[in-house]
């Protein structure tokens, strides 16, 4: 390996959860490289991270959708860094609305990313994080054992991710490398068409993720917290 310092993948890291996680870890000393559907967007959050330590990141075109794309990124960091210790599979997308209107795009669209992209995450990543003894970490969602109305396609989508993280870290941790999913509540984040305000403030913020996700680096190797609901403390 070219460096001994640890790295880290982060789907959908341009902004919202993904963004948070990857300021944690930066302060953590782990180099991170985001990825997003444009290079722009990667090109533009990856500077803004490297104002907290230079040559901490890296932006990277990807597609959670396409397997090649996924391991196209994994074969960028081994060519930056030589390593690569965590998985943070984060991108996703929703779509809301009762059965009579969602349409099969919306549908294909909210599985394809939020689950087969998680799928494709581990796949292409897999041969590396058994080589460090590495962490995946998936960002699932309440919605991931609470349905509700107008849910389906993201219900669907989460309780997938749930029960996928929770079947492979039974396989997984028989090559040393760990695997939790994080369930958060409502969080101030960009997702499907929100802009965070100051009215946001009761609910949960990316950073709050990041620290999770920093804790869950530093728990002692024999210990493997496999599923971590999040809530808002005091709901609005």
């Amino acid at each position: 390996m070219s460096t001994t310092i640890k790295t880290a993948l982060i789907t959908g890291g341009s902004k919202g959860i993904g963004y948070g996680v990857a300021e944690a870890l930066i302060k953590d000393g782990i180099k991170v490289a985001i990825t997003s559907r444009t290079q722009a967007s990667a090109n533009e959050a990856a500077a803004e991270l490297n104002k907290i330590k230079e040559g901490y990141a890296i932006g990277i075109e990807s597609d959670v959708r396409n397997l090649a794309s996924q391991e196209k990124a994994v074969k960028t960091i081994l060519s930056a860094w030589g390593r690569l210790d965590y998985v943070i599979a984060n991108a996703g997308v929703g779509h809301f609305a009762p059965i009579q209107d969602l349409t099969s795009e919306q549908w294909q669209e909210t599985i394809d990313i939020n689950l087969t992209g998680t799928f494709n995450s581990i796949k292409a990543s897999y041969e590396q994080l058994k080589e460090t003894q590495g962490y995946f970490i998936t960002i699932s969602s309440l919605a991931g054992t609470n349905f509700f109305a107008n849910g389906g396609a993201y219900n669907a989508s989460k309780f997938g991710v749930v029960g996928f993280t929770q079947a492979i870290m039974m396989d997984l941790r028989k090559d040393g490398i760990k695997a939790t999913t994080i369930m958060p509540g409502s969080v101030a984040t960009y997702f499907n068409g929100h802009s965070p305000s100051a009215k946001d403030a009761w609910k949960i913020q990316p950073e709050d993720i990041g620290q999770i996700v920093s804790d869950l680096i530093k728990m002692p190797a024999r210990t493997l917290p496999s599923k971590i609901e999040v809530r808002p403390t005091m709901p609005a």
